[in-house]
């Protein structure tokens, strides 16, 4: 069960029904034992939100204080966490209009995707706003909804030039047998992302940017997804086989392994 709490109290009906007005941003992660990796990268990502959606800055000493209190509360060590940064007092007939924002933080069970090889398939579609994970969500999950429906684990992101960015709710990297390849299309950069490429580098594996296009994938041997849950190799993207996801697994998975987990 979820247990939802706005500026700190437990949220009551009021606030869940101005968080329905899908304007807003949010950050996921996941906490044990009271520590989270990449903590920083999340409050940067809250902070450029609420500054570019609401022309305010976010208070993230107070965000901290009641993400603590709410673990606090709910005696929850382990817990899968998301904060949203909303506004009651906005209307959208007056989107100028300066309000003040709201946090919302969500506790819920922890969470881990298993690395199960996943085949996913190319749709066209490109996120509006990349860079800002905001609340308007309703394409990933009918773009996902198509690629089950067609037989496949998920969809993958491919834009109008014909570049591979991102997944529904992950990023991805490919391997040539040599190097690490980031996908640079427009996608929304998550934080696990940012934590393998420094991770990669640490243990001074090679690593690019470059456009990758469907057509090319025969030139990767593998590919692996992530998203703040976890890490998981893909089997397939279409047609195309990856015969060596799991090699690449194992680097990133070293790579994430660099990263410690700091007490909030």
């Amino acid at each position: 069960m979820t247990v939802l709490f706005c500026n700190g109290q437990l949220a009551d009906a009021g606030a869940l029904s101005a968080a329905l007005v899908n304007y807003g941003h949010f950050t996921s992660l996941q906490v044990r034992s009271g520590a989270v990796q990449g903590w920083a990268l999340h409050l940067q990502r809250l902070q450029q939100g609420t500054r570019e959606l609401f022309g305010v800055e976010l208070d993230c000493v107070q965000v901290v204080a009641w993400l603590r209190q709410a673990l606090q509360q709910l005696d929850a060590a382990d817990a899968s966490v998301r904060i949203t940064v909303f506004s009651r007092q906005f209307d959208f007939r007056q989107p100028l209009r300066a309000v003040p924002v709201d946090v919302l933080v969500a506790i819920a069970a922890p969470a881990s995707i298993p690395a199960i090889a996943r085949s996913v398939l190319p749709l066209p579609y490109q996120r509006e706003l990349a860079h800002i994970k905001h609340v308007g969500t309703f394409p990933l999950f009918q773009l996902r909804r198509q690629a089950l429906q067609r037989g496949f684990d998920d969809a993958l992101f491919v834009d109008a030039q014909g570049r591979i960015s991102e997944g529904t709710t992950w990023n991805l990297a490919f391997w040539d047998g040599t190097q690490v390849c980031w996908p640079q299309a427009s996608a929304l950069r998550g934080s696990t992302e940012r934590l393998l490429m420094d991770g990669l580098a640490a243990l001074g594996q090679l690593q690019h940017h470059a456009d990758v296009h469907v057509p090319t994938l025969a030139r990767c041997n593998g590919a692996v997804a992530f998203n703040a849950t976890g890490i998981w190799p893909l089997a397939a993207i279409g047609e195309q086989r990856l015969e060596q996801s799991e090699v690449l697994l194992v680097r990133l998975q070293s790579a994430l392994a660099q990263t410690p987990w700091l007490p909030l």
